[in-house]
């Protein structure tokens, strides 16, 4: 498989050679979405609470008489039906939201994604992806002259040049090759490999 190499203008220069297994797979659609899904649902913290008839604040007294009055018997005002009554089944922090999916196919919809962004055009290689200093500027800067806007870039060596510069872009996120994640990869537009990146994700995801 051939990506094709960019230099620091944005053009293309030249092609790299990658593999087959990782970015000339077919698109599974069924398994990407499983992935994207499993992904969002594992990074979910269970802090949602809601009060059950027993945690609501209310008063014990029956609200109004048992009979005479042609309305349902009701006992006291924290029951589920009342408006302002406790939930029947309220959710807790301990709620589970995780969702297992095997390694393997894990890694068949990260080479599925990085498939069809080289197919799509919206994976492009670059030698190296360097700042002089920890500038917002510097970077926003050199974007400019790529000719790139909202980006993520998959470096293999994340310095602290990059990660300071990059964190106030609202449109960039740089990530070294084994934090790349399937949510990330198909929220951004355009992704920016290094040639280290490459090497390091066809190693990780052999």
């Amino acid at each position: 498989m051939e990506l094709k190499l960019i230099n620091d203008q944005g053009q293309a220069a030249a092609t790299v050679t990658a593999s087959d297994a990782l970015f000339g797979r077919d698109f599974n659609e069924a398994l990407v979405h499983q992935v994207v899904v499993a992904y969002q649902a594992n990074a979910r913290a269970g802090n949602r609470k809601q009060k059950d008839r027993e945690e609501v604040h209310h008063s014990t007294k029956k609200p109004f008489r048992q009979k005479g009055t042609g309305r349902a018997r009701a006992g006291m005002t924290s029951s589920p039906l009342w408006r302002g009554g406790g939930r029947i089944f309220p959710n807790t922090p301990e709620e589970n939201f995780t969702q297992k999916v095997n390694r393997k196919m894990y890694r068949a919809g990260l080479a599925a994604i990085l498939s069809q962004l080289a197919r799509e055009d919206r994976l492009v290689v670059i030698e190296d992806f360097a700042i002089e200093a920890p500038k917002t500027r510097l970077f926003a800067q050199k974007l400019k002259a790529m000719g790139l806007d909202s980006i993520l870039l998959v470096t293999d060596n994340l310095d602290d040049n990059l990660a300071l510069a990059s964190r106030n872009l609202p449109n960039v996120l740089v990530l070294e090759a084994q934090q790349a994640d399937p949510v990330s990869l198909v929220r951004f537009p355009k992704v920016i490999f290094t040639k280290g990146a490459v090497a390091k994700i066809e190693e990780m995801l052999a």
